[in-house]
């Protein structure tokens, strides 16, 4: 009998523990516990309120645990916050964040996803629809180029666009040796970096609405959200390393490069991946295009009614869960019950991305109580010019975001202190925009554990630490690029 592959199965351990993770745990611990001895009640936490983050990353790169090391981190955190009940106040945090609106949604919208995903897989449909594109791509480097295509046609909106266009790509980009890594890069690369440059999608609407409240602009937010898509550097910059990427030019860096050579062996799906190949058999038998007709018609009415609601994601998956039930029972593709089963299925395969964005949310409220952005944002603004600010934005505001892998909330603190300080200067106010967007953008694109990262690795099917690895070092040359790009425009421009 076959082992269980899900994230939360039980498992006998595959090897003894080792004492290089002991002494990671000890180290942390003396680290936190000397810092809180050290620390006065009551004043600033200054640059201690980096540490959390950086155990994070610590752990993180050591244990490739993307679920445990921010655990870690948080609960180190709020040793140095409460560190006589610092039991109690997780237990406070938690439950605030399990209550909160947002967390609420993306349980929803992701869970739902899944099931949604799950029901195109077991149908057949995606496995034709694979075949289609077999047919029309002929080549790896055409299969890449697709990809990313139809990334940057799925626009409206990040969560939509890491998972609809991974499910719709993975069995066709595995036929020609694509590593699930490099697929999890380009999803991941179309997602927040394309969205930020759409003013149709979720990110444009969200942020149009802070500027406008904010009073950035006397005139709509929308308008001033337009302006400064041309300076949203690191979207652009995102978008033509994927290019260079697919077509070949770029070459296999780092990580990348073993995972590409492990694909080019025969095996594109790394070992411990939270996905399996279906076989020919394993699903039912349709006629060719009448397959694909079932797969891209559920994926229109996600799109179209996500577009209905007011880019309302939730509301657009529910409609093509319906949707999609009653198109296959009527074909008689499946029973009412496997296809229960299937969104079953496909909610529990949403549970450890669930859990990471849910832990991430933890630990950003405790960065928010150690005033880590307001700590980040004090220490550079004696240094800066009206030249500098662009650059020194992004660069202290991808930080930020890096850390936290809070792309929206993170702006809620920063935005009324940097628009003032903008003003203040006369700095061109499209290109400050665009510099705190493409920070936004870069923070989700690059952290391991921001919701689009481990959704575009979940649906591609690696893990987030696996995405993380292979996907940082490019992310990190659209970083520096980025930078220089905005040092540039700042002498030019001021």
């Amino acid at each position: 009998m076959s082992q269980s592959t899900h994230p939360f199965a039980p498992s006998l351990p595959a090897r003894r523990g080792t004492g290089r993770t002991l002494t990671l745990m000890l180290a942390v611990l003396a680290t936190v516990v000397g810092l809180t001895l050290t620390h006065r009640s009551g004043t600033d936490f200054g640059w201690i309120s980096l540490v959390p983050s950086l155990i994070v990353l610590v752990v993180a790169i050591a244990t490739h645990r993307t679920l445990e090391a921010l655990a870690i981190g948080a609960i180190s955190g709020l040793i140095l916050l409460q560190p006589e009940d610092f039991v109690g106040e997780l237990a406070d945090i938690s439950l605030s964040v399990m209550m909160d609106e947002t967390i609420a949604w993306l349980i929803l919208v992701c869970g739902l996803m899944g099931g949604f995903i799950a029901m195109l897989e077991k149908s057949g449909c995606t496995l034709s629809f694979s075949h289609f594109m077999t047919r029309l791509v002929k080549t790896r480097r055409q299969s890449l180029l697709s990809t990313a295509a139809l990334g940057v046609l799925i626009f409206i909106d990040d969560y939509l666009n890491a998972l609809a266009t991974s499910a719709a790509m993975k069995r066709l980009t595995d036929r020609f040796g694509v590593s699930r890594e490099k697929l999890a890069y380009i999803v991941d690369s179309t997602a927040a970096p394309i969205c930020i440059l759409v003013p149709l999608s979720t990110w444009a609407v969200y942020f149009a609405e802070l500027l406008e409240t904010n009073g950035a602009t006397e005139s709509a937010g929308m308008w001033l959200y337009i302006q400064s898509i041309p300076f949203m550097l690191y979207g652009w910059v995102a978008m033509g390393l994927v290019l260079l990427v697919a077509i070949g030019i770029m070459p296999d860096i780092g990580p990348m490069k073993a995972a590409e050579a492990r694909a080019k062996g025969g095996q594109p799906i790394p070992d411990d991946a939270p996905d399996v190949a279906l076989g020919e058999d394993d699903v039912p038998r349709t006629r060719p295009w009448v397959g694909v007709i079932n797969f891209l018609a559920p994926m229109a009415v996600l799109i179209g009614a996500s577009a209905w609601f007011e880019i309302d994601l939730l509301k657009g998956v529910i409609v093509a869960i319906m949707f999609t039930i009653l198109l296959y029972l009527i074909q008689r593709l499946a029973t009412f019950a496997t296809l229960m089963d299937a969104i079953m299925d496909g909610f529990r395969t949403m549970m450890l991305p669930l859990a990471i964005v849910a832990v991430g949310f933890v630990l950003r409220e405790i960065n928010d109580q150690l005033g880590m952005t307001a700590f980040m944002i004090d220490a550079l603004t004696p240094h800066l010019t009206v030249a500098l600010l662009p650059a020194i934005v992004f660069l202290s505001m991808a930080v930020v975001v890096f850390a936290t892998g809070s792309s929206w909330g993170v702006f809620v603190i920063s935005i009324p202190i940097v628009v003032p300080i903008a003003q203040s200067m006369g700095a061109p106010m499209p290109l400050v925009v665009g510099a705190l967007l493409s920070a936004s953008s870069f923070g989700s694109h690059a952290c391991f554990f921001s919701d689009s990262s481990v959704l575009s690795s979940q649906g591609s099917g690696c893990q987030p630490m696996q995405h993380a690895l292979t996907q940082f070092p490019y992310a990190l040359i659209g970083a520096g690029v980025t930078a220089l790009g905005f040092l540039a425009l700042g002498f030019l421009l001021t």
